[in-house]
């Protein structure tokens, strides 16, 4: 899709990534994209001056065409801090479309290191884009449903994780408190349930159950009988678990 702010591209840095790249946009035709970049506004900055403060009321979602801005946000005791630093072809703002009934302040201020030019929309002109092509709001609607849930299996992948880490380290304390050690493996002779596990880790049973299992697949938990064998860390992917 060629973008209408091509045609101000006089400064070094220029991005060739139109507005209609964000992901809220993916799937759009090309007439409803060309929609979109015609609804876009566009703004030039000059060095020093700010896109937003922080406690602004956040009305905009846009794209930085040129330029490099700086997110710095003031702390209580007064100090600023410089959080991130955005250049050409980065966004800012698409949280704004997550709920259109609610304000939201910005929590950081904006900051023009170079002369800026950005292109994008204030809410009232989406809305009034979407209210003339319905066809776009449902896609967006869709993408940032689709974005939710790879963002939701994202953060359950690295609990996961994390309770995968937890458990073995109880385990592995344990076994090296109580167990008998033998070729690097700890045989945990006591009676240890999924329940008991839950209650040390903080975690439901059914997680447990889960976790031990993933355990039990990359060889650093087995089971010898009725017992635990708890791999040691020196010895992990060296060599099969004892046998059961």
């Amino acid at each position: 899709m060629g973008c209408p702010c091509d045609q101000n591209a006089d400064l070094s840095g220029w991005s060739n990534i139109c507005v209609g790249n964000l992901w809220l946009f993916n799937g759009l035709t090309p007439e409803e994209l060309t929609a979109l970049a015609d609804k876009a506004q566009r703004a030039r900055y000059q060095p020093g001056q700010t896109v937003f403060m922080q406690g602004d009321r956040a009305k905009s979602l846009f794209l930085i065409k040129s330029g490099r801005v700086r997110l710095a946000r003031v702390l209580d005791s007064g100090a600023e801090i410089t959080l991130d630093i955005r250049k050409a072809g980065d966004f800012l703002g698409e949280y704004l479309l997550s709920d259109l009934d609610k304000d939201f302040y910005y929590p950081v201020s904006a900051w023009c290191m170079d002369q800026v030019v950005i292109c994008g929309f204030s809410r009232p002109v989406f809305e009034e884009l979407v209210l003339a092509c319905p066809a776009i709001g449902l896609k967006v609607i869709k993408n940032m449903a689709s974005r939710i849930t790879s963002l939701t299996d994202r953060l359950e992948a690295m609990a996961q994780l994390h309770l995968e880490e937890k458990i073995y380290g109880v385990l592995l304390n344990v076994a090296r408190e109580h167990g008998r050690k033998q070729e690097g493996r700890y045989i945990l002779e006591i009676p240890l349930t999924h329940e008991d596990l839950g209650f040390l880790v903080g975690a439901h049973r059914v997680s447990v159950t889960r976790t031990m299992k993933r355990l039990k697949e990359s060889g650093r938990v087995a089971r010898k009988g009725k017992w635990l064998v708890i791999v040691g860390e020196d010895v992990v992917g060296l060599g099969p678990p004892l046998k059961q």
